[in-house]
Formats: structure tokens, sequence, C-alpha cells
């Protein structure tokens, strides 16, 4: 009885993999299709990434995401960062703590609309600026959320034996507290650049005309279907989505001790 049931669960475990992977499957298989035809395989080719390489509005795209990527990790790292210290040791409101996540659970769209609300009713400019500011909004409480998850490994009697030996809050921070959540800032980093690369929603509505991100382009660009072009664009994006998330979460593994810049173990 028991030999069935593990069989059985297992051949469920088999079919719900299929069903998340298969697609993603399918479509790198035909991303190497020689064939203009994105359903009919001819052949294997590398066609279609040499093309991408050659489109100049799609490298301008992938440009202009990185930029932003690059602004709103370093900033969403450092407000995610303050955040996180923030909330693990002065904040005692269940009801605050859980507002201020609120921007990363809401749907999308509605954050869209809000910012670009905002934006209006300040007479901003909409370009690249208005769309980093925007990913910051969100990108920097997952940030917070995974240092604040490293912090609970890190025992605080290491900061008071720093002071006792005469260091101020400053070298503190700097030399125990920073070294001991470093993976945790580094992961959140990490995660912040694969939000912003891949966001496009909040993108596309506080975007301007000559602000084209790499997801609006592959947007447009899809409008007139599915073409081993973009097979190839969505299989390059899921590898580096996939390495990335990866790293950050191996950084993110408690481990038994942590070491400081002060050679200190907690």
């Amino acid at each position: 009885m028991a030999v069935r049931r593990s069989r059985s669960l297992r051949v469920h475990m088999g079919l719900l993999f299929a069903f998340l992977y298969l697609p993603i499957a399918v479509l790198v298989f035909l991303s190497f299709n020689s064939s203009g035809l994105p359903t009919v395989w001819e052949g294997f080719s590398l066609q279609w990434y040499r093309d991408l390489v050659g489109d100049e509005e799609l490298l301008a795209a992938i440009k202009n995401s990185l930029i932003v990527a690059g602004f709103v990790t370093a900033i969403s790292v450092v407000l995610g960062t303050l955040l996180a210290l923030g909330l693990q040791r002065t904040v005692r409101s269940r009801v605050l703590d859980s507002a201020l996540f609120l921007p990363a659970v809401i749907p999308d769209i509605v954050l869209a609309i809000g910012l670009l609300s905002f934006f209006n009713l300040l007479r901003f400019t909409l370009g690249l600026q208005t769309i980093v500011i925007a990913h910051v909004v969100f990108d920097m409480i997952f940030v917070a959320a995974i240092v604040r998850t490293r912090l609970g490994y890190f025992d605080r009697r290491i900061e008071e034996a720093a002071a006792d030996l005469g260091a101020n809050p400053v070298t503190t921070f700097l030399l125990v507290t920073l070294p001991a959540i470093l993976p945790g800032v580094i992961a959140g980093a990490l995660v912040a650049f694969t939000l912003s690369i891949d966001e496009f929603v909040i993108a596309f509505f506080n975007s301007g005309p000559t602000s084209i991100t790499f997801p609006i382009k592959v947007y447009s660009m899809i409008r007139f279907g599915v073409t081993p072009v973009i097979n190839a664009v969505a299989a390059i994006v899921m590898v580096v989505s996939l390495l990335t998330i990866v790293v950050a979460l191996r950084l993110t593994r408690p481990k038994g001790e942590v070491s400081t810049g002060l050679g200190v173990g907690a």
C-alpha cells in the first residue's frame, strides 16, 4: 500500500513538473529552429541569436534596461538595507510592519496607475528617471525582506562587544554588521536587478516615447505574432534570470558561522 502511494506521488510530481516546465523547454527548443515559422521544425540553427546581435533597436532597449536596472539596484540596496535594519530593531507594530510591504503585493497595474498619477501631479517628465523611481518603490521592499532574513541569524551581542571595545556606531556597522549581512545584501541586489530587467507593466505606464526598455520592445515585437526571434529573446532572458535567482538563493542559505570585518564569528 505504501509502495503504491509513493509511486502515485512520484507520478503526480512528474506531471506537475511537466506542466510547469514543458512550455519553457519547448520555447528554448524552438529558439534553435532554422525555420522562419515558430512551430515548424526544419533543423538546428543559431540564426535567430545572430539576428538579435544585429538589431540596433533591440540593443538600444537592452541598454536602457541595463541603465535603469543599475540605478535601481544601487538605490534599492541602500534604502532596502536601511529599511530592514529599521524594521528589525525599531518597529514593534505588526500593522505598520505589514503596511510597508504592500507595494510588493498589490497588483502591478494598480501600482503603475498610482505612480503615473503621482508623476503627472508633480509634472515629472516621463523617461528613464521615472522608471527608476517606480522600480525602486517595489524593488527595495524585496531587498529589505531578504536582508531582514539575514539579520534574523545575526547575534547582536557582537555589536555590543564592538561598542564595548570603543567602536562608534558607524565603525560597528561597517566592520561588524555589514560583513555579517553582506550575503543577504548581495542576494537582494541580484533580485532587484532581475526584477527591474524583467518588469513590464510599471515601465510601460511610466516610460517616455524615447525611453523604451527591453520588455516594452519585446511586447511591441510580439503584437504581430510569436516569431523564432522572440523565442531566442525569451530563452536568453530566462537563462539570465534563472542564474541570478540561483546565485541569490545560494547566498541567502543559512550558515553555521558568519564572519565579520573584525574576525569575530556570529
